[in-house]
């Protein structure tokens, strides 16, 4: 490895372009997160109003509020991955939720996002999914 990709900053890789991911672990069983990811309020919560997400790869979606893009892969009870790009922006990025079990009732909600134009993109996407993040564990604690 050469020592200028060693001085390279955080959350900047070789293939992927700038990146972020965010995750929490959730005290609710895997289906439980599942569930609710792929209900409209989940999906409302993480990807934006009026969307219901085909688990069928180049599946096109649009969102409420402008965000669109295309399923990428749809494994239940495992992934969702899927080209996002909002209103505004000149490209689109990778989207991946991923869901773990990690433990007697509890998961492992791991939101990654690449392909992000810079660092402040990077820092922008970080406070946005850990607020998502955020609101989705709010919601799946408000539903025991």
């Amino acid at each position: 490895m050469s020592e200028g990709w060693k001085r390279r900053q955080v959350g900047l890789t070789r293939d992927a372009g700038w990146q972020i991911g965010v995750s929490k672990t959730i005290a609710r069983p895997i289906d439980d997160v599942w569930d609710f990811l792929t209900s409209p309020e989940g999906m409302a919560l993480w990807l934006g109003e009026g969307v219901t997400l085909l688990p069928e790869r180049g599946a096109a979606y649009r969102t409420a509020s402008g965000i669109h893009g295309e399923i990428r892969s749809f494994r239940g009870r495992d992934r969702i991955r899927l080209t996002w790009w909002p209103p505004g922006w000149s490209h689109d990025t990778t989207l991946q939720l991923t869901v773990r079990a990690a433990g007697e009732g509890r998961t492992r909600l791991v939101v990654h996002q690449e392909r992000l134009a810079d660092a402040v993109e990077r820092e922008q996407q970080r406070r946005h999914w850990q607020g998502v993040v955020n609101a989705i564990v709010a919601a799946l604690t408000d539903t025991k």
